[in-house]
This record gives C-alpha cells, structure tokens and sequence, in this order.
C-alpha cells in the first residue's frame, strides 16, 4: 500500500519502539521467511540490525550531517527519502544552523516513521532546523527547492525500471550547487571480486553475532527485494540525469555513498 503525501501525525502509532531491541527477527523459524518488509517487528529492531548488518553505516550517518552543514543554504530544503528511524535527519540537524533551512523526511511505513517520530522529535527548535515527517512512497514526492537529498540505502529497494525517473526528478528538484548523497549495497562486475567481497560481508555479520541461520533467512527474505547494482552502473544513470561531479566519498565492503553535484 503506498502513503501519498499523508503528513506523519503521532496518533499513528501503536506502541512506543524500543530503539534498544537486539535484532532476533530470523533467529528461531526453521521455515522459509516471507519478503522482507519494513514493518513494526523490523521497525523495533532497525537500528541494532542496520548497525551489525551494514560496514560503515554509522559513518555514512556521521558525515552526511557534515555534508548537509557543507550543501545547506538558507530557506532551503533537505530531504531525506526513506528515512526508516531518522538518523540521516538527527545528522543534519546537527551541522545545520542556515535560516530558514527546513529538513523533510519520507518513508512510506507507518511503523518506522513511529519509531522515526521518537527519535527525531520534529518540529521546529531554537538551535536546530525543523524536521517534517511525512508517510509516503518517495516516487510520489515532488522534490522542490531542495539543496540536499539523501537516498541512503534506499534505491535498492525501488525496482530497476523507476530508478532513472527517480533519480531524474531528484536532479530536477535540486537547486543549482546542491548534493543528492547516494548510498548503496553493491555488487561487482568481476566474479572474484564479488565473491571475496562477500564473503567478508559474511565475516563481518559473524563477527557481530549473527548466526548462520539468521544470516540465511535474512538473504532469503532479501533476494527478491533488494536489488544492488554495480558502481558503473550508478554512475551511468547519474551521468545521465545531468550532475556535473560525481565522486565516492565512501565505501565500505560492499557498501558505498556516492555524491553527486548539481
């Protein structure tokens, strides 16, 4: 079910997230699991999950508050799409103190915009920007007036063939000057590199307590819903929508940030 344009309201929510929950989702079926979907289970665990899942992830997170403190210019906007609990906007309104600058977060789940409300506590501050929650798919957001839009970890759940018109209405809805910051898992055009890839993928899961049963179902879950695609291929489409540099700024395993300048 897509969300369009429904601003978030704090009445949505069913119960306070518990941000603390160690992810535990596939550690005792033995069946199949289902596709992978961004509902309250996964929303009460997303942040342990996405910390021992994702390389890196804590410092894409830290610097693309320095990146909006560096792109954000004054009665502006940033939007962050997919916001899942919100820490890409906890970030921004970190390094931001531009006038008038406004941060507008999407995710088209009710359960992790909850869990995203309670961290990110919106609305508008003395010291800090406001943050508006709004539920919604982000292919039905029209991006306007905006000096930085962060996609991060996002993409890969869009299918292949609206990614183009995705990225094309991000560059459209950028003002000249700003950033679209581009975070991806990715794979590999050689064979031996994405294997050893991941595999270290894999160690790196191990090492923080995932067991072999939870990592299968959990790449079961994600097979048929996260689709990754190779840095040339990036590249490529957003060459193609008009950004003038494009450069990454940081990778981790199979898991990279790219910027692109408009």
């Amino acid at each position: 079910m897509l969300f369009s344009h429904i601003r978030y309201n704090s009445a949505m929510k069913k119960s306070p997230p518990d941000s603390q929950q160690r992810d535990r989702l596939y550690a005792d079926s033995q069946q199949a699991p289902d596709d992978f979907v961004f509902d309250e289970a996964v929303a009460q665990v997303f942040d342990d999950m996405i910390r021992r899942s994702v390389p890196g992830y804590a410092q894409v997170v830290a610097m693309t508050g320095l990146l909006a403190g560096h792109f954000a210019k004054a009665d502006s906007v940033a939007y962050d799409l997919g916001c899942s609990s919100g820490a890409v906007s906890r970030a921004m309104r970190q390094f931001v103190q531009q006038p008038g600058f406004r941060i507008i977060a999407v995710d088209k789940s009710e359960a992790m915009l909850a869990h995203c409300h309670d961290l990110v506590q919106p609305g508008t501050s003395a010291d800090r920007p406001p943050v508006e929650l709004i539920c919604a798919d982000i292919r039905d957001i029209t991006i306007h007036n905006a000096s930085l839009v962060c996609l991060n970890f996002t993409l890969q759940f869009i299918p292949l063939a609206q990614r183009e018109e995705l990225i094309q209405r991000i560059f459209s809805g950028l003002n000249p000057g700003g950033a679209l910051v581009l975070s991806e898992k990715i794979a590999f055009d050689n064979a031996g590199q994405q294997e050893l890839i991941s595999q270290l993928h894999l160690d790196y899961k191990r090492a923080h307590g995932y067991s072999a049963l939870e990592i299968s179902h959990k790449r079961s879950a994600l097979e048929n819903v996260l689709l990754a695609e190779t840095l040339s291929t990036h590249r490529q489409r957003l060459q193609q929508a008009g950004f003038s540099l494009i450069t990454v700024w940081h990778q981790s395993l199979n898991f990279a940030s790219l910027l692109a300048v408009k």
